[in-house]
């Protein structure tokens, strides 16, 4: 099954409360976070719901190592002693603005129009390379 990068572009200062929720549900806290979600039915029904705020497409497997390797996280679990034998990753990544921005018309306008929101396509790889 396809997995689907989400990147929040834009902060959440004036959205409605079901926008609100949907990126807390998806762990976009702040902009510049990026998740991987499953491409389900009930995910793809999330992102129609926060398509004013992120942008999204189907990631590849090399770049999702690359997201691992340079910006995966471990979650820090203080309340056993012993370590675990498996690393275990926080679900979310903390991104860097993207080198040469989002796209010529800016953060408020979709894709598809020359902005930076909306489906992607497998160019969401090539943002999430200038990002990293």
């Amino acid at each position: 099954m396809a997995n689907i990068a989400v990147v929040q572009v834009r902060g959440t200062i004036g959205a409605n409360r079901p926008a609100i929720d949907t990126l807390k549900s998806l762990r976009l806290h702040r902009q510049n976070y990026c998740t991987v979600v499953p491409k389900t039915p009930e995910f793809l029904g999330m992102l129609q719901v926060a398509k004013d705020f992120i942008t999204w497409g189907e990631i590849d497997d090399a770049t999702y190592k690359a997201l691992i390797e340079k910006r995966g996280e471990e979650v820090k679990d203080d309340s056993s002693g012993s370590k675990k034998a498996q690393k275990d990753i926080k679900k979310f990544f903390r991104l860097n603005p993207p080198k040469k921005g989002y796209g010529r018309k800016g953060t408020k306008n979709m894709f598809a129009k020359g902005g930076a929101l909306g489906d992607r396509g497998a160019k969401i790889n090539d943002l999430l390379l200038r990002m990293i």
